[in-house]
């Protein structure tokens, strides 16, 4: 199959689509709010409907930071990015809450400096009220549309885009309010609304910036969904315990290590099919977790006093068996366990070893004799190797 014709691959290109579709037509609704809420509130003299002309122009900004977003997330893994490229809108969306901050503090700063001069304010007109209705009506429908699309590929940028969307309707209704009480008469009413607008446009744009600054520092799923994923893991066949589990966030998808015990005996081909038997478990159960590496242990590695690393490795082993296996022919196989701080070791011999009972018995004695108070090797088992003929 070619690479282009894979089903992520194609899963991704569906899902950058859709998410630019939805993202133009925010596009083309909040460019032709931009220019009316500016230049009617330019010659109607309403402030509050020229600060919310501006956050209008900053949601424009935001649609083309989520287009650039999509696009560039939707780009399969590669040699420079292995886990792909779903950060590109944790990153814009990080981008995205901080101009919200500063958009919003400086509508804020703007109105306070223009209450303290009420005298010298025009007189606010009619018109602006109509572009107000209009855009409460306009931005509530465009929200609408963006949230679905949003919930459906449980993306954080769309919800982000979608959200913004949401409290410029809700600002604007406030527009609505001080426009209308400037027309009659309360003039300040139409820099109270301007300068609570830059309120909510700043407390959301913090938000935003902290849930991403959150993700990119890979702070963990909640802890329902943690439960959840570790009672997955747990009821795989083969798996005896889980002593660690770590998530973190990429973008609307997670990824999960986690530790699990198996019994210490079996073989790696074994304990590596119990680790893939998990890992597709979690994949199959939890569609919002991306990849899970499963690392098998025989035993708690969480002990201070755990020892196993400081243990000799094999061929280091295999010298010092040589005079404890004396006498004994050439081993098939030998298998080593490290369990409990010791070497637990299994000598495979062939079938005619264990023919003559008399060598057998030499044999083991003289193991146990000069196994006793050995430093690393707890015990020796002799087994037979069976051929098919």
């Amino acid at each position: 199959m070619a690479q282009g014709d894979h089903p992520a691959a194609a899963a991704l290109a569906e899902r950058a689509a859709e998410a630019q579709k939805a993202t133009w037509g925010s596009v083309a609704v909040n460019l032709l709010m931009t220019v009316a809420q500016l230049v009617v509130g330019w010659l109607a003299h309403s402030q509050s409907l020229v600060a919310h002309g501006l956050h209008s122009f900053s949601d424009l900004l935001s649609d083309f930071l989520v287009i650039y977003a999509s696009r560039q997330s939707a780009h399969p893994a590669d040699e420079a990015h292995p886990y792909g490229h779903a950060r590109m809108e944790t990153g814009a969306t990080l981008v995205l809450g901080a101009s919200l901050a500063l958009i919003g503090g400086g509508i804020l700063w703007e109105s306070g400096m223009r209450l303290q001069h009420i005298d010298a304010l025009p007189v606010v007109e009619l018109s602006a009220l109509w572009v107000a209705i209009a855009t409460v009506i306009s931005k509530e429908g465009l929200y609408r549309y963006l949230i679905r699309v949003a919930e459906r590929q449980r993306s954080q940028l769309l919800t982000a885009n979608a959200l913004h969307t949401r409290a410029d309707a809700a600002s604007a209704l406030v527009v609505v309010v001080g426009i209308g009480g400037a027309l009659l008469g309360w003039s300040f009413l139409d820099l109270l609304a301007a300068a609570l607008m830059g309120f909510m446009i700043l407390r959301m744009g913090a938000e935003l910036s902290w849930g991403a600054f959150r993700e990119l520092i890979d702070t963990g799923l909640d802890a329902a969904q943690v439960d959840a994923i570790r009672r997955t893991l747990v009821a795989t066949p083969g798996v005896l315990g889980l002593h660690q589990l770590r998530t973190r966030r990429m973008a609307h998808q997670a990824l999960v290590d986690a530790h699990v015990q198996v019994d210490a005996r079996i073989s790696v081909s074994e304990g590596h099919r119990i680790a893939e038997s998990a890992r597709a478990r979690v994949l199959r159960e939890h569609t919002e977790v991306l990849d899970v590496l499963v690392h098998i242990d025989p035993e708690d590695d969480r002990d201070p006093g755990f020892v196993i690393p400081r243990l000799p490795s094999r061929d280091v082993l295999l010298r010092d068996l040589q005079p404890l296996l004396a006498d004994l022919p050439a081993p098939e196989k030998i298998v080593l366990h490290y369990l409990d701080g010791k070497v637990e070791v299994e000598v495979f011999l062939g079938h005619a070893f264990f023919e003559n009972g008399e060598a057998l018995r030499l044999a083991e004695e003289g193991i146990a004799e000069r196994l006793r108070g050995h430093a690393v090797v707890r015990s020796i088992s002799l087994n037979c190797m069976i051929a098919p003929k």
